[in-house]
């Protein structure tokens, strides 16, 4: 019996090394491992956005009547944010369109989209308090870490709508951790995925000076079907942390 209690004990230990790592050098942590102190849970979310096993856990159902999304007590100018996040599983089919390196979709003879339906969840990071500016995290094929805000503003000059777009799919499969290591420079973005460059020094014109974070809600129950929509925000979030520049 002590040979097996060891034996769980070192397992355990293992386990919790491997989830949470030790907040890099010059960094600070933003996620305690315990609660959400140092967010703004959504009024009225009804318990949605907590803790589960030391990792911040979404279901995308919260109950708040207005913006649901999780957002940093604090506020940021310029800043390097690392963080680990997975998408739990996929919510349905979701409409997906081919995205070429320039930003804009791929179009069929008739001059529309091409669409794909794929399995897909969604979510990403609000850089700035800037839903525009937003880091995407999905299951499209071009992959996590495109700002989509700037990749369809059509009134974005050509180089800015391909600068967002990422130049290559550096995720994880669905259920598997991912890191982003995310900097915030002026109005320059680079997005580092799973050591991956896939946005490098991007131009975000008008991003605000400063602003919060936040971990997006996307989807939720669909009033028709009672059943959460497809691209819905099935996600957890662990080792988060930041360096102001």
């Amino acid at each position: 019996m002590t040979r097996w209690l060891v034996l769980l004990t070192g397992a355990l230990l293992l386990a919790l090394s491997i989830a949470f790592a030790e907040t890099p050098p010059g960094f600070a942590s933003l996620f305690n491992g315990r609660d959400l102190t140092g967010w703004k849970v959504p009024e009225g979310d009804g318990g949605h956005w907590k803790v589960l096993d030391g990792v911040i856990d979404y279901d995308a159902r919260s109950e708040a009547k207005g913006e649901k999304h999780l957002w940093s007590e604090k506020e940021y100018k310029d800043f390097t944010v690392r963080i680990d996040w997975r998408i739990k599983e996929t919510t349905g089919l979701y409409p997906v369109p081919t995205v070429l390196p320039d930003g804009s979709h791929k179009k069929g003879e008739d001059g529309k989209d091409i669409i794909t339906m794929t399995p897909n969840a969604d979510s990403g990071i609000y850089l700035r308090g800037s839903a525009k500016s937003q880091v995407n995290i999905f299951c499209w094929p071009i992959g996590s870490g495109e700002v989509y805000g700037y990749r369809m503003d059509k009134t974005m000059p050509p180089e800015v709508r391909a600068g967002v777009t990422p130049k290559m799919k550096a995720d994880k499969p669905v259920g598997e951790w991912n890191t982003f290591e995310i900097t915030m420079k002026g109005d320059r973005l680079t997005v580092v995925l799973n050591g991956k460059t896939v946005i490098k020094g991007a131009q975000l014109p008008g991003v605000p000076e400063k602003g919060a974070l936040a971990l997006q809600h996307h989807g939720g129950v669909s009033a028709k079907t009672g059943e959460l929509s497809p691209a819905s925000s099935l996600v957890q979030f662990r080792n988060i942390s930041i360096k102001e520049l």
